[in-house]
C-alpha cells in the first residue's frame, strides 16, 4: 500500500511538472523587477515599486506584516519624509499611451507631463499635483516639500480629498501676479527662463509660489530653502533668494540684471549660504564671476573673491561644486585657468580641421576628445576660511590638480594628487602611478609625501594619516601626518588576489574603513578581516574564515557614519566558496564572538537599515527563487516576506543550478554551473548549450529572471525550453588564453557527456566580448560544437593591439601587454604569441556554424573585429550570419533591438540543436532594401 501511494504522489508530480508553461519570448513582457527598494525611517514601512517588462511601475506600500497600505499604478521613484510620515513618488503616463501619442506625431509639449504624489501614512489620505518638473525633500527634517511645475493652471493645479490652504506669502504672489498679469502671459516657463517653485507645507497644505526658478536647495538640517529666480516678474531683476521656513521670511541676498548663479551651497545648519554669481550684463567671454557669502542677520551678501583677487594665473571657476565644512566655517569653491578662446572673426571656411597627434603627449588624442568638455571645466580646489575671508588658500594647481578633502573638511590637511608624468605609459600599462602630497588647508604649505605609486591611496576619516595599497610591491601602507612615518603593514604578506592570472600586479581585496578618531583600519585578505593600529604598528586578525574557506565582510548599515564602531556589535556578510551557501553573521567587536544569523543555500543581497532603529530589509535568492523584499531586524531571528514580485513563475517549467567538477588537460581540479530544465530526467539525453567569460560559479545561487538580455542567453528561459546550460570557471595561464579556454572548457564538456544525459550531436556555445575571443577560437581547435554565437569577438589580436576604446579614447594595447587578453608583451616581443591566440589564422580548420553579433558603434570592442571573422568565414563557404544593431554599443541596449536578438538567437540554437524549422533569416538572410521593414523571423516550412 505505501509503495502505490507512493507511486502515485511521483505520477501526480510528473504531471503537474508536465503542465507547467514553457517560457517563450513573450513571458518577457510579464515579469517584474523591484526598483527602488526603501525602508521608512522609523522601519514601520516598506516602499518599492515594481517595473512590468521594463516599461511601467506600480508603487506598493506595505506595513511590517507584509500587509498591503497603499499602491498606485504608473509611480515610480518613493522615498519617505524624515518623520516617515509621508511617501513622496512620481506619478508617468502609461507607456501605451506615449507610444500611441507619439504614433500620432504628438508634439513634445503636448506629452503628458509626470505628476506628483503625496500620500500620508498617518491619515491613509492622497494628493495628487499635475505637472511637475522636478521635486525635492528635506534630508534630515519634515515639513515642507518643494517642486517646480512645467506649467501653472492655477485652477487645475492639483486635485485632493481635503480644503487646500496658502500662507500670507501665496496671497501676496497672488496679488503680485494678478498686476503683472499681461507681463506673465508674455513669458514662458522652460529652461532658460526657470520653472514656477511651489514650496508647500506638508502638514497644512499652506503653499507659496515663487516664479521663474532655475535652481533650488534645502538645507541639510536647518529649516531653510534657497532659490535662484532669473526674474519673479518681467518687471523684477533676476537673484538668490532664501525663504526661511520658520517664518516664512524671504531674504533677497543679490540681484541684478540678467545676473546668474551656477553654484549655490548652504552650510549644514542653514544658517549661511554662498553662491557664486554673474551679475555683468557685457558679452564679454571671460566672465567676471563672484564668489559670495552670507550669514543669518546680514541684509545682503557680501563678496569674497573675483576673478581680479584670485590667485595669480587663475580665474574663479563656475563649475565647481561649492561645499561648506562640516562645521561651517570654511567655504571650499573652484578656480581655473583661463579658457582657450577662438577667433571669432574667422569664417567658417577659414578655420582649418586638423588633429595633431604626437608621440609624447601624456594623454592620447582620442582621450582629449572626449575629455574636452570634462577640460574646459577643469577646476582646482581652493578655500576661504570665514575668520579669516580676505585670503585665499589654494589647494590644488595645474601641478597637483587633484585634491581629496576630509572629515567633511574639518581636516587640517589636504591630500593632492598628480598622476600627469605617467599617463603616456598608462596607454599600455592600463593604470596610473601618481605623485601624493599633503597640503595644509590653512597656510597652503605643500609638501610631497609618495612618489609613483599605483593603487588607491586617500585620506583616514579624520584625516590623521594617508593610506592606501601600492601595486607595485602588493603592500598596503599608513602613513602618519603628524610624524611622517611610513608602515608597509603588509609587507611579504597575502593580502592580494591569490587567484590572480592577469599578466598586471594583483589587486588587494579592499577595507572596510577606519575605527572612531583613525584608531585602526581593517582591511580583508581573501577570507577575513584584520585590524591594524598604525600608532602601535600591531595587526590582528578578528575572524577565522580560512579555516573552513569562508569569506567575511563589514556591511556598512548607516551612510552617514564615517567610521566603524568598534565597541559596538558589527554585521558581517559570509559567503563559503566551497558550498558557495551564503549569509549574515554578528560580530562583537568587543570580545571577538562571531554568531551566525542566517546562512544557507542562497545569496543574500546587502540589507537597508531603518535609519532610527534596527529593523531592516533584505533579499534572498536561488535559482528558483526571485530575490524579493523580506523584513526583520539585526537579529534576523524572524522573518517577513514583504514583496511577491513574480507568482506567475510557479505556473511555468523553471530549472536548477548545481556545481560539476572535472579535471582540465593540465591537470587543474575544476568547477562549474550546470543548469538542468526543472522536469530532468537523467534517462533522457538533452541539448546543451555551454556559456561562459571567467569564472562564474560564485553565482549559483543567482536568480536569472526572464528578461531579453543584451548579451548572453537567459538561463531560465532556455532551461524551460528543454535545455541544459554548461558555464565552466576558466583559468588562465599568460600568453595562452585561448588554449587555457580549451584546456578547460572542452573536458568539462566531455565529463557532462560520460555522465549520460548529454545529448552529445546537440551541444552549442555562446558568450559575449571576452566570451566571445574564446568562442571563435575554441571553434578553430574543436567540432564538439554543433553551433556557436560569438558576440563581439577579436579573431585577430595583432590588428585588435592597435585598435581604441572609443567610448573612453583609450588605445588596447593595455588589454593584450597587462590585462584581460592576457598576452603579456607586444607583438614585437612574442609575436607567436599573438598568432597562435588569434583565430584568424586558421579559420579554415572551422566546421561549426557561427553567428556573430557586433554593433557599428561598439566602443569596447572595434566593430571591425567582427568584421574581419566573418569576411573570413563568408571566404571559406562556412555557415555563418552577422547581426550589425545599427548605432547600438558593445551590446543592444534598445528594447527592440534587444528582444530581436534573443529571438534571433534562440532560433539559431533551436534549428541547429532541437532540429527546428529554420528562419528565413537564416535561409536567405535581410535584404538592405527590406531593413526595418521585413525581419525574417518566420519559420520556413519543412
Amino acid at each position: 500500500m505505501k509503495a502505490l501511494f507512493t507511486s502515485l504522489i511521483i505520477i501526480i508530480s510528473l504531471s503537474a511538472a508536465a503542465q507547467k508553461k514553457v517560457l517563450d519570448h513573450p513571458d518577457f513582457d510579464i515579469w517584474n523587477t523591484i526598483q527602488n527598494k526603501t525602508i521608512a525611517p522609523d522601519g514601520n514601512a516598506i516602499m518599492y515599486s515594481l517595473e512590468k517588462g521594463e516599461t511601467d511601475n506600480f508603487l506598493k506600500i506595505r506595513m511590517p506584516s507584509g500587509e498591503l497600505a497603499f499602491s498606485y499604478n504608473r509611480a515610480q521613484k518613493g522615498e519617505f519624509t524624515y518623520n516617515s510620515e509621508y511617501a513622496i513618488f512620481t506619478i508617468t503616463a502609461w507607456q501605451d499611451t506615449i507610444k500611441e501619442m507619439k504614433r500620432r506625431k504628438v508634439k513634445s509639449e503636448d506629452m503628458p507631463k509626470d505628476s506628483l504624489g503625496i500620500y500620508s501614512l498617518k491619515d491613509k489620505s492622497l494628493i495628487k499635483i499635475a505637472n511637475i518638473k522636478s521635486h525635492k525633500i528635506p534630508k534630515k527634517w519634515t515639513g515642507f516639500i518643494a517642486y517646480q511645475l512645467e506649467e501653472i493652471k492655477a485652477s487645475k493645479e492639483e486635485s485632493s480629498d481635503k480644503e487646500e490652504g496658502s500662507s500670507p506669502g501665496l496671497q501676496a504672489g497672488k496679488e503680485r501676479n494678478k498686476t503683472n498679469k499681461n507681463s506673465h502671459e508674455t513669458r514662458k516657463t522652460g529652461k532658460e527662463n526657470g520653472y514656477h517653485l511651489v514650496v508647500r507645507n506638508i502638514n497644512t497644505a499652506k503653499q507659496d509660489t515663487f516664479r521663474y526658478v532655475s535652481n533650488y536647495i534645502f538645507a541639510e538640517e536647518g529649516k531653510r530653502l534657497a532659490f535662484v529666480s532669473t526674474g519673479l516678474d518681467s518687471n523684477t531683476l533676476a537673484g538668490v533668494y532664501v525663504l526661511n521656513l520658520e517664518n516664512m521670511m524671504l531674504t533677497n541676498l543679490l540681484s541684478a540684471k540678467k545676473s546668474k548663479y551656477p553654484q549655490i551651497a548652504f552650510s549644514k545648519n542653514g544658517k549661511d549660504f554662498a553662491f557664486v554669481a554673474d551679475t555683468d550684463t557685457t558679452k564679454t567671454r571671460i566672465r567676471p564671476y563672484g564668489l559670495y557669502s552670507w550669514s543669518e542677520g546680514m541684509e545682503k551678501a557680501e563678496k569674497l573673491l573675483d576673478n581680479n583677487t584670485a590667485p595669480e594665473g587663475y580665474l574663479l571657476s563656475s563649475n565647481k561644486k561649492i561645499n561648506f565644512s562640516e562645521d561651517g566655517e570654511s567655504i571650499y569653491f573652484g578656480l581655473a585657468t583661463p579658457p582657450v578662446l577662438n577667433d571669432t572673426s574667422l569664417l567658417e571656411d577659414e578655420i582649418v580641421n586638423v588633429e595633431v597627434w604626437t608621440y609624447n603627449e601624456p594623454r592620447l588624442y582620442t582621450v582629449q576628445e572626449l575629455d574636452l568638455e570634462k577640460d574646459r571645466k577643469k577646476s582646482y580646489t581652493a578655500v576661504i576660511h570665514l575668520d579669516d575671508p580676505g585670503r585665499v588658500i589654494q589647494l590644488a594647481t595645474s601641478s597637483f590638480p587633484d585634491v581629496e578633502i576630509s572629515d567633511k573638511g574639518n581636516a587640517p590637511y589636504a591630500l593632492a594628487v598628480n598622476s600627469e608624468p605617467y599617463q603616456l605609459e598608462s596607454q599600455w600599462l592600463g593604470g596610473l602611478y601618481k605623485d601624493y602630497a599633503i597640503v595644509d588647508i590653512h597656510s597652503g604649505k605643500f609638501k610631497q609625501i609618495l612618489t609613483k605609486i599605483r593603487g588607491d591611496v586617500s585620506l583616514s576619516p579624520k584625516g590623521k594619516y594617508i593610506y592606501g595599497y601600492n601595486m607595485s610591491d602588493s603592500t598596503y601602507f599608513t602613513y602618519s601626518i603628524a610624524t611622517a612615518k611610513l608602515s608597509e603593514f603588509t609587507k611579504g604578506k597575502v593580502f592580494y588576489d591569490e587567484l590572480n592570472d592577469s599578466p598586471t600586479p594583483p589587486y588587494p581585496y579592499g577595507s572596510a574603513g577606519w575605527t572612531e578618531d583613525d584608531a585602526a583600519i581593517l582591511i580583508y585578505d581573501r577570507y577575513d578581516i584584520w585590524k591594524f593600529y598604525p600608532e602601535k604598528g600591531a595587526m590582528e586578525r578578528l575572524t577565522k574564515g580560512r579555516e573552513n574557506k569562508t569569506v567575511y565582510r563589514y556591511i556598512k548599515l548607516d551612510n552617514e557614519q564615517d567610521f566603524i564602531n568598534d565597541k559596538a556589535k558589527w554585521l558581517l556578510s559570509a559567503f563559503n566558496e566551497e558550498s558557495r551557501n551564503s549569509g549574515y553573521y554578528e560580530y562583537n567587536s568587543k570580545n571577538g564572538r562571531l554568531i551566525q544569523l542566517l546562512f544557507g543555500a542562497y545569496h543574500y543581497g546587502r540589507p537597508v537599515k531603518a535609519i532610527n532603529n534596527d529593523r531592516l530589509i533584505f533579499s534572498r535568492e536561488s535559482f528558483r527563487e526571485f530575490p524579493d523584499i523580506r523584513y526583520s531586524d539585526l537579529s534576523f531571528k524572524k522573518q517577513v516576506r514583504i514583496s511577491h514580485a513574480n507568482p506567475q513563475q510557479e505556473d511555468y517549467n523553471w530549472g536548477t543550478a548545481e556545481i560539476v567538477k572535472w579535471t582540465s588537460l593540465d591537470g587543474r581540479e575544476l568547477e562549474g554551473m550546470l543548469i538542468k530544465p526543472e522536469n530532468f530526467d537523467p534517462d533522457k539525453k538533452y541539448p546543451m548549450i555551454v556559456n561562459f567569460y571567467e569564472k562564474s560559479s560564485e553565482g549559483l545561487y543567482r536568480h536569472h529572471a526572464p528578461s531579453p538580455g543584451r548579451s548572453t542567453i537567459n538561463y531560465s528561459f532556455y532551461a524551460s525550453r528543454g535545455y541544459l546550460i554548461f558555464n565552466p570557471d576558466v583559468y588562465y595561464r599568460i600568453g595562452y588564453p585561448g588554449e587555457s579556454a580549451f584546456n578547460c572548457v572542452i573536458p568539462g564538456v566531455t565529463a557532462l557527456i560520460n555522465k549520460g544525459f548529454v545529448d552529445k550531436n546537440n551541444i552549442g556555445v555562446q558568450g559575449h566580448s571576452w566570451g566571445g575571443y574564446q568562442i571563435a577560437y575554441l571553434v578553430t581547435r574543436t567540432d564538439i560544437f554543433k553551433a556557436a554565437e560569438a558576440g563581439a569577438p577579436v579573431p585577430n589580436m595583432i590588428s585588435a593591439y592597435g585598435g581604441i576604446r572609443w567610448w573612453t579614447g583609450l588605445s588596447r594595447q593595455f588589454q593584450y601587454e597587462h590585462t584581460q587578453s592576457r598576452i603579456g608583451g607586444t607583438p614585437w616581443e612574442y609575436p607567436s604569441r599573438y598568432i597562435e591566440n588569434s583565430p584568424i589564422f586558421n579559420i579554415d580548420k572551422i566546421n561549426t556554424p557561427v553567428l556573430i553579433m557586433h554593433n557599428d558603434a561598439d566602443g569596447h570592442v572595434p566593430w571591425y573585429q567582427g568584421i574581419e571573422f566573418f569576411m573570413a568565414l563568408r571566404r571559406l563557404g562556412k555557415e555563418s550570419w552577422f547581426l550589425n544593431y545599427n548605432g547600438e554599443p558593445h551590446w543592444p541596449l534598445k528594447m527592440q533591438n534587444r528582444k530581436d536578438f534573443n529571438i534571433r538567437l534562440a532560433q539559431f540554437f533551436d534549428y541547429y540543436l532541437k532540429g527546428q524549422p529554420m528562419p528565413v533569416w537564416m535561409e536567405r538572410g535581410v535584404p538592405a532594401i527590406e531593413k526595418g521593414i521585413n525581419q525574417g523571423l518566420e519559420l520556413t516550412v519543412q
